[in-house]
């Protein structure tokens, strides 16, 4: 089985106590599709400009990336620079550049309008409104947003979370969608509005899944050096997602067995800027630091 992403492919420039890089590739769907490759074939829906390098595009379609659905505009890609400073937990924005974006209007080749297996991540919500309607016979849809789009588009927000299986949130955009402190209290508000499903990424923390039929949550991998945390909570989806995508089934041991994955992936990513670290690791890396994870949180 295969999967489908809507989100944006970006050049980022970020600082982190680790260091500086500029320019390099980002995006949400880049770092979604970085880790759901290792599961399944990925469908990567997005937007670039002219001045988009060549040597991305190469590198992409080298880790088996199809990008059938790419857009190259008249232009300039998105751009965005940020700061991290502190435990790393937030970035400080320095700047952002919508460019093509602002005019961004998903197209879905005809081979892929069939894709049952979609992940809407972080973009205007009546744009992943408009990839979904593209789409034949959806059979499993995560969504994925933020604060910016909670606070300025949230009537179209609420009636796309009607339309999805699961809503994946980090906990500051859990809290501010349901209007609760605690999380477990926000997980039921939002299972409330639509999603079966709800994930609640903690960052260092870990995360909290809740559905009607279970709940539980789990640590995060720890890691002692953390480059840039860039991308970390859409590599995490992209584990997640690419996980349940391959054995095409959702109940309470996959369901445990792919939040593993995505966290383990995301321990990756943070590990180096960009997409430096996710390029590099292998199934054999990802398998042996499940397994040492697994050993972990065993009792």
């Amino acid at each position: 089985m295969s999967i489908l992403v809507l989100g944006t492919t970006a050049l980022d420039t970020v600082t982190t106590p680790s260091g500086k890089r500029e320019a390099m590739l980002g995006g949400s769907a880049v770092h979604f599709s970085m880790a759901a490759r290792f599961f399944t074939q990925v469908n990567l829906v997005a937007i670039v400009g002219r001045d988009f390098p060549n040597k991305h595009i190469h590198f992409l379609l080298k880790k088996g990336i199809n990008l059938t659905s790419l857009i190259v505009e008249e232009g300039r890609t998105f751009r965005w620079e940020g700061e991290y400073c502190g435990d790393l937990n937030t970035a400080l924005t320095k700047r952002t550049e919508l460019g093509v974006l602002s005019v961004f209007k998903p197209r879905v080749a005809e081979s892929q309008r069939n894709i049952k297996n979609i992940f809407l991540a972080n973009v205007d919500p009546d744009i992943q409104q408009r990839l979904l309607s593209h789409m034949r016979t959806p059979q499993l849809v995560g969504l994925d947003s933020m604060n910016y789009w909670i606070d300025h588009k949230r009537k179209s927000l609420l009636k796309l979370l009607k339309k999805v299986d699961i809503f994946v949130a980090n906990d500051a955009e859990a809290r501010s969608l349901s209007q609760e402190t605690n999380l477990i209290k926000a997980a039921k508000c939002l299972r409330k509005m639509g999603s079966s499903i709800v994930v609640v990424k903690k960052g260092e923390h870990g995360v909290l899944v809740y559905c009607d039929d279970f709940l539980f949550s789990l640590p995060a991998y720890p890691i002692e050096r953390i480059a840039d945390p860039t991308g970390a909570g859409d590599t995490f989806a992209g584990g997640f997602m690419g996980y349940l995508a391959k054995v095409q089934k959702v109940n309470a041991k996959t369901m445990k067995k792919a939040i593993c994955y995505g966290t383990i992936m995301a321990s990756f990513n943070v590990e180096g800027f960009g997409v430096e670290r996710s390029s590099r690791i292998t199934k054999k890396d990802i398998d042996a630091r499940l397994a040492h994870f697994k050993k972990m949180i065993s009792f």
